[in-house]
């Protein structure tokens, strides 16, 4: 695994080779399989991503009650032509959704890279290959670059909100969304970190406070931030907007901000919005349900 976005941009800068080739044939060593059965490992992730998308449940509320329905609620606002953010958007919100509120559901999704932040990475890669008609390949290249930088993020810092809040979690998801973005829209590595480190320094700090302890609210409406957020850093990067901080920086000051933290606001569901009124009140009520 690389510990840093700076030596993959290197690396394909002197070898020729394209950003997600140079993570694929990392995995194959680290694995100790060929690029074939990589490819086909990474495809079955891509595809459990878009069945978890298909087989949405409009119907279906978490045990919970506290989230569902919503992506269908967002689907039809889309289909009405209200959205101020337009079709395209509209249909990212929607995906993003839909796959955390399955995960919330209890039903399978792929963690990109939790399951907190699951619907991230979809929601960016199914919307785009839709509006572009991006190949199924090309998709899957797509998934090696977010691993990528993925795994430059847990090497440097962290993944799991109770070690650095949501910043990384959400955060983390929405700068590997961005990298992806960035390539699917012809971006080499140099553009695909700057998406990721713009993304990422968008939700600097952000904290994780999950409500009763659930991975429901606010996380699911998270979600769709870090989607747009993804998008909007893309397309940021691909008009030559580039991060003033280079990008192995920006993650490392997520780490320094994560360890800074108060455990309050690091998953343990007391401070934040989970130690709202509100907050307090939907615990002590699924605490009596129990």
């Amino acid at each position: 695994m690389y510990k840093s976005l700076e030596e993959l941009c290197r690396i394909e800068k002197e070898t020729k080779k394209p950003f997600w080739k140079i993570v694929q044939e990392d995995d194959c060593r680290e694995q100790g399989i060929s690029a074939e059965e990589s490819f086909a490992q990474m495809q079955g992730m891509y595809e459990a991503m878009q069945y978890a998308d298909a087989h949405y449940d409009e119907n279906l509320k978490s045990a919970s009650g506290l989230v569902g329905t919503e992506g269908k609620k967002m689907r039809d606002a889309r289909e009405a032509g209200t959205l101020l953010c337009g079709d395209f958007i509209g249909k990212v919100m929607e995906k993003a959704l839909k796959t955390s509120e399955s995960n919330a559901c209890m039903k399978r999704i792929v963690a990109a890279p939790t399951a907190g932040s699951c619907g991230v990475v979809p929601a960016v890669f199914l919307s785009l290959q839709e509006e572009k008609g991006f190949s199924r390949e090309k998709m899957v290249e797509a998934l090696y670059v977010a691993a990528g930088i993925g795994g430059v993020i847990a090497s440097r810092a962290f993944l799991a909100g109770a070690a650095g809040g949501c910043q990384a979690e959400i955060g983390s998801a929405s700068a590997m969304a961005a990298g992806g973005a960035a390539y699917l829209l012809g971006g080499d590595a140099d553009a695909i970190a700057n998406a990721a480190a713009l993304a990422l320094k968008n939700l600097l700090g952000l904290a994780c406070d999950p409500v009763a302890g659930l991975v429901e609210v606010p996380c699911v409406k998270r979600n769709v931030m870090g989607a747009v957020n993804a998008m909007t850093s893309a397309d940021m990067t691909m008009a030559g907007i580039f991060s003033r901080i280079p990008p192995d920086e920006v993650i490392d000051a997520m780490r320094s901000i994560g360890r800074s933290m108060h455990e309050d606001i690091r998953e343990t569901g007391r401070g934040g919005l989970a130690g709202t009124p509100t907050g307090i009140e939907i615990r002590e009520r699924m605490a009596n349900l129990m």
